[in-house]
């Protein structure tokens, strides 16, 4: 039998693993991944669709962690988790900045609207997860997957040519178990309260399909 502290460990862990994969800069990754495997007219050239992905990973997570690293280099934070309030503000700015220049990308390249507007809705969530870290501790793990839902929510809803219904309710379906695993997850971590869990997952669902939806 395992001890209570050992059992507390191992919670522990899995909590870190799930936070660690379905990290606020993987989760645009994730989403362009399944764009562009369920909506299989987006971008037929194999090169183009590559290109994107490319983009969209160096300017949501590469660059973001790049600046992270040269601010804990530089002593401005000293936590490279950023558990501390204070210590986000930097990181989410640039973060925006970054969403805002992949919505640039998908505008200056033509893509279509709707892919646009996802775009705009993760620069919309992020800065508005910016704006309330200067008074609380929003949950920016819980805006990522909350999302990457909403994408998938509003291309089940829209007329688009995708693969097929049962896959995009397998995949709704996946994405709010895992939201609920990586809610449980950063509660575990004890890196948010229960009421900044909801308040981010909700940022990131009103603001994509709000843009989706309105503008899309």
């Amino acid at each position: 039998m395992l001890s209570r502290i050992t059992k507390i460990r191992i919670l522990d862990e899995i909590a870190k693993f799930i936070s660690t994969i379905l990290s606020p800069l993987l989760t645009p990754t994730y989403s362009t991944v399944m764009i562009l495997s369920i909506t299989p007219k987006l971008l037929d050239i194999t090169g183009a669709r590559f290109k994107l992905l490319l983009i969209v990973f160096a300017l949501t997570c590469i660059f973001p962690m790049v600046t992270i690293a040269l601010l804990h280099n530089f002593k401005i934070i000293k936590d490279k988790r950023m558990i501390s309030r204070k210590e986000r503000l930097i990181p989410y700015i640039t973060g925006t900045i970054f969403y805002a220049v992949a919505v640039y990308h998908v505008i200056y390249t033509h893509e279509q609207m709707w892919l646009v507007m996802f775009f705009a809705g993760g620069t919309l969530a992020c800065l508005i997860s910016t704006i309330v870290n200067f008074w609380w501790k929003i949950s920016a793990h819980m805006a990522g997957i909350g999302g990457l839902l909403a994408l998938l929510w509003q291309i089940d809803a829209m007329e688009l040519e995708i693969i097929s219904k049962p896959f995009m309710a397998l995949y709704i379906l996946i994405a709010i178990l895992l939201s609920g695993m990586l809610g449980s997850a950063r509660l575990i971590l004890k890196r948010h309260t229960l009421p900044q869990v909801l308040a981010g997952f909700l940022n990131g669902l009103i603001c994509v399909s709000l843009m989706m939806r309105l503008f899309g």
